[in-house]
């Protein structure tokens, strides 16, 4: 199997885990009732992002320096976006009378104020992001988002160490 074929399977299979992740949460949303709250709403555009980044590169089948540039491109994602997974988890972990009180809507948060301040408040968390309505092997969904981003970082990182092996 040449390295064109792999590089292609690489972001492909990145592909589909993202769009089965999406996919599940699409199902807890409107199979289950479950509501994303605004940081989970930000973790999926996460999942997006690098869904969509590693589409064009598998349809790309980039080289040596776009390779790194699409896994830089899902690495910074990765690491951006499990901080922002680790924040959620940090405050479903908060004990009940350190949670935050629930705030307004993410729609009228978009709305109601400037974006810089919107996005400081979502960031910021609030009462229903520290609410776990689902979870699999004890595991809530924000700290499953958490170990997929790990993932993805620790993937994107190894490919770029792999692929500058291959130059020296």
């Amino acid at each position: 199997m040449n390295n064109f074929i792999k590089t292609r399977f690489f972001y492909f299979l990145i592909f589909l885990i993202c769009c089965a992740l999406l996919g599940f949460g699409l199902y807890l949303e409107h199979g289950k009732g479950l509501e994303p709250c605004p940081l989970c709403i930000f973790q999926r555009i996460a999942f997006i992002s690098i869904a969509i980044i590693a589409l064009i590169a598998a349809l790309h089948g980039p080289k040596r320096m776009a390779a790194w540039f699409y896994n830089g491109l899902i690495s910074l994602l990765a690491l951006t976006d499990g901080g922002i997974a680790t924040r959620q988890v940090w405050l479903q972990h908060l004990p009940a009378e350190q949670v935050p009180e629930c705030g307004p809507g993410l729609d009228y948060m978009l709305e109601s104020f400037p974006l810089g301040q919107a996005l400081k408040l979502i960031l910021s968390g609030s009462g229903e992001c520290a609410e776990i309505g689902w979870s699999f092997l004890g595991f809530s969904i924000a700290e499953w988002s958490l170990l997929w981003f790990l993932i993805f970082l620790i993937m994107g990182l190894l490919s770029i160490f792999s692929l500058k092996k291959t130059i020296n």
